[in-house]
């Protein structure tokens, strides 16, 4: 039996790994399509902001780790898919034949329709050669623009900013992070990046970028019509499940590859996990592209068990994100924006940077958000996954939502609210 796996990311190598746990003897072959060692994404900015070397940021550490479990690393792209020949097409490579296979080549960062995206100066931060090319312009005082203030480009942000940038950020909605925060803590953390001498406008476009006396300049529209110089402009507007190569090969897609509660495929011995899987979301409970890296762990080691023959259900992945911005911490959980016929309870402290959302369905907690309060973290999260029933403590919540835990712990152990 020979298992390939396409993607070299966090799902590609925990997948790896799980098959060859639960298939001794089968050949495993994991496809990456950078010339790196398995790397995570996630810890680019940690590398950026040199908290971390280069090695700091692969999957594994241990010499030898792939060779001694018998897995057959390869770097090379894929341009197609046969799944009648059940065989994988790559790029400057001979084709590969498979058994089964898992798709998980992650996602690709979107390119926005900017006159001068393809100017020097100009990069994404996606890969660790983006890395490399932005920590070479992004030294102490230099004018950095940053495109984009979602969770992906807040990340970033913290980077430039402790390598000493003068940063200005452009975010086209009304607020930083609005798939994360809404409205109340997105202004609070504009607010707390602003005070730390970060320029951020929301509610502004970029333009163009064109040459400059010294650099680029960076002109806006929107709210701010200005132009901004820069030496670097960083883009991160986002990301796109890579799906394009599966065109004409019969695989079901969407906005990723579609697949069922095993994270099949809609065709026979294919799999998919990760930012490409269009899986079950645990908050909605409908099937959508989770791009975060507990979800893509979890698909791998789900979908190979699968393929290793261990019949595994995938209930459903929870949508949550955290957030270190500055030493400002946020988080969401699950339908951290409310369902319908829900009720929800907020504690705002606008000058203390603290906010806390909760969001009910019945007496089970749905969603949650949290601005500055850490040790509500787990409590979410844990809440929202187990689906425990808050009985007579949800009113409680609803008037004093600071008690949280209090709630948690008591209903854990059977005990009312007084």
């Amino acid at each position: 039996m020979h298992h390939v796996i396409l993607g070299a990311g966090p799902a590609g190598v925990v997948a790896a790994e799980t098959l060859r746990k639960h298939a001794p003897d089968a050949r495993i072959t994991l496809v990456g399509g950078e010339g790196e060692p398995p790397y995570s994404r996630m810890a680019i900015p940690y590398y950026l902001s040199g908290q971390i070397g280069e090695e700091g940021t692969y999957l594994r550490h241990e010499k030898g780790h792939y060779d001694d479990l018998g897995i057959n690393v390869v770097q090379a792209r894929a341009k197609s898919i046969d799944v009648k020949q059940k065989s994988l097409g790559l790029k400057k490579s001979d084709d590969l034949s498979y058994d089964r296979l898992l798709i998980a080549t992650g996602a690709s960062p979107i390119r926005p329709k900017i006159d001068g995206l393809d100017l020097p100066g100009v990069h994404h931060c996606w890969t660790l050669q983006d890395a490399r090319d932005i920590a070479e312009l992004a030294g102490k005082g230099a004018p950095v623009v940053l495109l984009g203030a979602g969770f992906i480009g807040s990340i970033i942000l913290e980077a430039l900013v402790a390598r000493g940038a003068e940063l200005s950020v452009v975010e086209m909605e009304d607020r930083m992070v609005p798939r994360m925060l809404d409205k109340n803590a997105g202004a609070m953390l504009k607010r707390w990046c602003k005070s730390k001498g970060v320029k951020v406008l929301t509610g502004t476009k970029i333009k163009k970028i064109e040459k400059g006396k010294n650099g680029l300049t960076v002109k806006l529209s929107g709210k701010s019509k200005d132009s901004i110089p820069a030496k670097l402009v960083v883009v991160a507007a986002g990301v796109r499940s890579n799906i394009d190569f599966l065109n004409g090969s019969g695989i079901k897609t969407d906005v990723g590859i579609k697949v069922d509660d095993r994270l099949r495929s809609s065709v026979p011995d294919i799999y998919a996990a990760g930012d490409v899987a269009q899986a079950m979301d645990l908050s909605s409970g409908t099937y959508s592209v989770l791009a975060i890296q507990p979800a893509a762990v979890e698909h791998g080691r789900i979908a190979a068990q699968n393929m290793a023959g261990l019949d595994t259900p995938h209930e459903g992945s929870l949508n949550m994100n955290v957030l270190d911005t500055i030493g400002l911490i946020s988080s969401s959980f699950g339908a951290w924006s409310g369902v319908k016929s829900g009720e929800s309870a907020r504690l705002l402290d606008k000058d203390g940077y603290r906010y806390l959302r909760l969001e009910f369905d019945g007496d089970r907690l749905a969603g949650g958000q949290a601005v500055g309060l850490t040790d509500h973290v787990g409590i979410m999260r844990g809440l929202i996954q187990t689906g425990l029933r808050l009985g007579g403590w949800k009113d409680k919540l609803l008037k004093a939502p600071e008690r949280l835990a209090e709630a948690y712990i008591a209903t854990a152990q059977g005990i009312g609210p007084v």
